[in-house]
Formats: C-alpha cells, structure tokens, sequence
C-alpha cells in the first residue's frame, strides 16, 4: 500500500511540479538496487498507463531501461543505491528511500538530505516496514522521532508521520487488534476476510514452528531482535528506562577497562532502598588511535554526537588510548556531584594493573572486587539481572551506548551456564558488562541490613 501511495506521488510531481521548472531530480532510493526499483517501477507502470490514456503526452515523456526522462523540462526518475555507484553530487528534488529499515547506516539520508539544501518546497519520503536490526537508524533515529510527533512531545511541522503498528507484543492473539497494523483490514469486508484469513494461516504456522517473532515484525510491524539468542528482550529493557533522584543514594561501580584504543565503560548501579530497586546510569570512554571519524565508520556509532550530549568521552590523549585519568576523574567527580555513598567498586582484572596504582596513589578508600569473566562468577548474576530486567526491578537513565550494548549482546551457553557475548567484534557490550560486574555484588546487597557478604568473589 505504501510503495503504491507513494509512486502516485512522484509520478505527479514529475508531471506537474514547477519548482524547479526544470530539471527537477527524483529518486527511488533503498539499500540496494533491487529494493530501489520496487517504487522506480510502479512509477513507471503508473506512468505508461497514463500515457495510454492520455496520448498526447507520449511526445513529453521517455523511458530507457531505468531512466524516466520528461523531455520537455529535462526533469528525471531514477532508481538509487550504494549498488549503482556514487551517490553523492545530485540535487533530489524529491527522494523515496524504501525499506529504510535495511540500511546499516543513515548515509544514504544524509547524501539526500545535503544535496536538496539549495531546493525549495524539496520533499523525503520514509517508507518501511519493521525490522530486527535495532541498531538501524530507522529504528534508533526516525521511528522515535515520529512517535515522539505523533505523542505531541515535538512539533514539526516539515514532518508528517504515520506509524501503523502494534502497541503490544501480545495483540497478535486478538485479531480485533489486527487492524492496528494492516489497515486495509478496515477498508471492505472482502480486504477484511482476505487479511484475516491470511494472518490466521500466517500466525498458526508461526505458533506450530515456534517462529512467531518473524510475523510481528513483518506482518504486525512491531520490531523485534532477529536473534533467538538476545541476552535481553529490547522491549522489555526500554520499558523501564526512566527518571531516577541519585543524590545521596548507596552505590555499586562497575569498570571495564578495554584495550588501550577501544571503549571502556563505567556503570552506576544505585539502590532504590524505598522500592528495593536497582537503577543504572553508565558513561564510557572513547580510545581514537586510527582516527575518531574511522572510529565512527567502523563502529557505526557517532561518538562525536554522542559525546556532544554527554553519553561518553573522547580521549584527550594524542596518542589516541583511553586517558585512564579521564576514567578516574569522571567517577570522582560524578562521586561527589551526587553525594553517593560507594558500596564497592568492582572491576574485570584484564588490564586494571595501572589503574590500580593510580587509584591507590589518589587514596580511595573503597571495596575494591575483582569479577573474574567465568561462568562460575558470572552465570547467575547474568540470568538474575536478566530476570529483574523483565519484572521491572531493574530501571535505568536514557543512554544510546548502554541501550547499543543490551541490543548487542547475546547469551550464549557454556557447560550449563549463561554467559554474555557479542557476536561481532566492531558490536560494543562494554556498558553492558561493566553493568554486569557492579550487578554481581550489588545483587547480593542485604535491602534491611547495614552490611552485607558477597556470594561472588
């Protein structure tokens, strides 16, 4: 329906638009040349029909192979992706970008976006349905964003969003809620007994082949991980993302310290004593040995923009390694800004040796523990985190890093035992893991009593 709604669209603005007058630029664009054609086609299918009917202006218009061309204001349509080559140096007029929810990155957004910047009246289109990469940027940056306009936090009005979805993972058992996501179930009765006969095929084959998370994310466009083998559901995690008063409030501090030119993490576990809560707040460090703007491509990750809104800190030092100074400043300063009360600082022994003397040279009296990385210290901590996770005991701040992390991690079994994992090396789970190593202590606080013994050393 979308794919169809928008062709007409384009098809009207390469027949009647006037400005530009001429050679106005329009693309289909996705992430790749196939995807790309789906709209090129339909626009192309519309137009010959309306040639057809209108023979006159057979003259005005040609088509070769993937190239519309008005011949009399020398205006195209053309289908676009990294696959046909060089996508910058052009002025879209008007762009369709399909299937957003493939794209790896939001280049293909930004090379359209800086090339309309001399255009009037210039137009994006955003057509997609869910997806299972919620590192994709229409997951992390458009997808909230309009339902953030939609919820009247923001106003904008050069964007008009229209999200059809299920509100709920569980809605797919009510099929009066199917129309939430397939709205032309809405339209007549025969589009209605046609949808619902095939959701109903659709959800019984899933439930029988245990395969139901495809058919929300494709059939009830509620996005899902791909991954049977998620450490954590990322709907479960965002629902206790929250506001949380951290003054004077007991904390657990967990450190994973990277290699020297990689991220390190620090994370905050403080104790809701009230609610018998956990609440995370985490900060990383970013190492640019290679360059920062490499740093960023390979990672995928804008940690200049992310640095700019204070989720992490790029390294001062030349040489581009962690500034481990940097690290240490950070957790003294956000020590004293809050007025905490430190439980115990608790740290994964590779690479921790330097930092130990500094930290004894600048006399912290802190618990100090050691979180060896094996199934025998790490196993249960895991599965119980993942647990208070899902029954809502474990709430954190608003982190793009820390939420990168949970959607990066995998569990994985090792002799009987859950251990967290990430499945690609350039995948970042370090506020992740350092959240961990503070949960291992922290989960064994005693909510009633003054001390406590550690089960986990």
């Amino acid at each position: 329906m979308k794919s169809i709604l928008v062709s007409g669209l384009v098809l009207y603005s390469f027949l009647f638009d006037k400005e530009p007058k001429e050679g106005r630029q329009l693309f289909c664009a996705a992430n790749d040349k196939s995807q790309a054609s789906i709209v090129f086609n339909m626009v192309a299918k519309q137009l010959m029909y309306f040639v057809s009917k209108v023979p006159e202006l057979k003259k005005d218009v040609k088509k070769v192979r993937e190239l519309l061309t008005h011949t009399k204001d020398g205006s195209y349509i053309r289908p676009l992706s990294r696959d046909t080559g060089a996508v910058d140096g052009f002025e879209p007029f008007l762009a369709v970008i399909d299937e957003y929810h493939a794209a790896k990155t939001n280049e293909m957004l930004e090379l359209i976006q800086s090339g309309q910047g001399n255009l009037l009246q210039s137009l994006i289109f955003i057509i997609s349905t869910a997806g299972f990469d919620l590192n994709a940027p229409m997951y992390t940056d458009e997808w909230p964003y309009a339902k953030d306009i939609l919820a009247e936090v923001y106003t904008d009005d050069e964007y008009f969003a229209v999200i059809f979805e299920q509100d709920s993972e569980d809605e797919w058992q009510d099929s009066t809620m199917w129309a939430k996501s397939n709205p032309l179930i809405n339209e007549t009765d025969e589009l209605k007994e046609q949808i619902d006969d095939f959701l109903e095929k659709r959800v019984a084959e899933a439930t029988k082949k245990g395969s139901m998370f495809r058919v929300l994310v494709k059939n009830f466009n509620y996005w899902m991980q791909a991954s049977a083998e998620s450490y954590l559901d990322f709907n479960d995690w965002k629902k206790n993302e929250t506001e949380f008063d951290i003054n004077n409030s007991k904390v657990y501090i967990g450190l994973d310290l990277s290699r020297a030119d990689d991220l390190t993490a620090v994370s905050f576990i403080h104790l809701d004593e009230e609610n018998k809560q956990y609440y995370i707040t985490s900060h990383s460090f970013v190492g640019t040995k290679g360059g920062l703007q490499g740093k960023i491509e390979r990672d995928l990750i804008d940690y200049r923009q992310l640095s700019e809104e204070g989720y992490c800190t790029i390294t001062n030092l030349s040489s581009g390694i962690i500034n481990t100074n940097q690290v240490l400043d950070y957790i003294e300063t956000y020590i004293s800004r809050y007025n905490l009360d430190v439980q115990a600082i608790c740290y994964d022994p590779y690479s921790i040796h330097g930092v130990l003397a500094e930290i004894e040279r600048r006399e912290w009296f802190y618990d100090l523990y050691e979180i060896r990385q094996g199934p025998q210290t790490l196993s249960n901590p895991n599965l119980d985190f993942r647990l208070n996770v899902i029954n809502g005991d474990i709430k954190h701040h608003k982190n793009p890093l820390l939420d990168t992390a949970v959607k990066n991690a995998i569990a994985k079994n090792v002799n009987d035992s859950i251990m967290i994992e990430k499945k690609m090396n350039r995948h970042k789970i370090d506020p992740l893991m350092s959240t961990i190593f503070a949960y291992v202590i922290a989960s064994e606080h005693e909510w009633d009593a003054e001390t406590f013994m550690p089960m986990f050393l």
